[in-house]
């Protein structure tokens, strides 16, 4: 897969935003972006946001990525110089290159406070999702071939080691007098979009092309349609941002109009399993139904959402939830 080069967007105060495109993993691009204040040569501060994957096509595309900012752009940018490394949510396609990078800068790691334990110590995650898968797949119903997949995603590391987080930080922390953070749970439990002057990072919560993947709350605190939606309000309600740019694909000059699409889209989501939910009907079910063609590589973020829709529904009182005596829940209109 040939990926386009890095791309410059300028800030109202004059920082320059870097995107840079990568394969975190091999049939999956992800955005990082290097931010750089100041005299290209001679940069007062830098920062790299996210890093992709820890696989070897997605660190040496980083590393190429950045030589091509500087070669393309004259930014004397460096590893020495590198002021901050953030991580806007800890999934594998934004923080698993972290303890790459780690080994070539010391500079501080910000995230959010939910997101550190995952980040300093990846393996007690991977403990507690195993610990929890068996719970999720009787009360999704999912007792195909599904479910083996489930338990080896939940033993998955979201990054190889852990790297220590310097900067914890909370909804509306300005971090290094630049970024103001916007927490936007829902996506994923500890998630944060930044905002530089008129530029939005905005992460997975908003993307240009894919509805972001959700799952239910119930199987991480802070995800859910319910945390999703509100954080959509949140981000609508921002004053002043003229440009977001998503942890994946290009730049998004009309992002309010991409958050309405966004909201439409899971409304109509909703419908959708609501309309089929006429019978007492599992997770696993239910995903069937309002996916007749479902697709193997499709099913188990299909699966995800759909327990993510049905919670929203039970929770908005349009679904009664019974149990069957496997003790899987069944979902039917109200």
């Amino acid at each position: 897969m040939t990926l386009p080069s890095p791309t410059r967007h300028v800030t109202s105060s004059g920082a320059r935003v870097y995107t840079l495109p990568l394969l975190a993993f091999p049939h999956l691009p992800a955005n990082a972006f290097l931010i750089v204040v100041g005299d290209p040569a001679r940069p007062a501060y830098t920062a790299l946001v996210d890093v992709g994957g820890s696989h070897e096509g997605s660190t040496q595309g980083l590393l190429a990525a950045l030589d091509g900012v500087r070669t393309g752009y004259g930014e004397a940018w460096s590893w020495d110089g590198l002021a901050r490394v953030v991580i806007t949510h800890p999934h594998t396609d934004h923080v698993a290159g972290l303890p790459f990078v780690r080994g070539l800068s010391a500079a501080p790691v910000a995230a959010h406070a939910r997101a550190v334990p995952t980040i300093e110590r990846p393996e007690e995650r991977r403990e507690a999702g195993l610990a929890a898968i068996e719970a999720h797949l009787t009360w999704a119903g999912i007792h195909t071939e599904y479910a083996e997949r489930m338990r080896r995603r939940a033993g998955n590391l979201m990054l190889p080691s852990g790297v220590e987080v310097a900067t914890p930080v909370q909804d509306g922390d300005l971090l290094d007098g630049l970024f103001t953070v916007v927490y936007t749970p829902g996506h994923e439990g500890s998630q944060i979009c930044l905002r530089l002057d008129d530029l939005l990072l905005s992460a997975d919560h908003l993307l240009p092309r894919n509805s972001p993947p959700l799952m239910p709350e119930r199987m991480q605190p802070g995800a859910g349609l319910a945390n999703y939606l509100a954080s959509l309000r949140k981000v609508e309600a921002l004053e002043g941002v003229s440009l977001a740019l998503g942890g994946h694909d290009g730049p998004m000059p009309d992002w309010r109009g991409r958050v309405r699409q966004l909201r439409e889209r899971y409304e109509g989501k909703l419908r959708g399993v609501l309309d089929a939910a006429g019978t007492p009907m599992t997770v696993h079910d239910l995903t069937h139904a309002v996916n007749p063609r479902l697709k193997a590589v499709q099913a188990l973020l299909l699966l995800d959402q759909t327990g993510a829709l049905v919670e929203e529904l039970a929770a908005r009182g349009e679904l009664l939830e019974t149990r069957r005596a496997d003790g899987a829940a069944l979902f039917r209109r109200a």
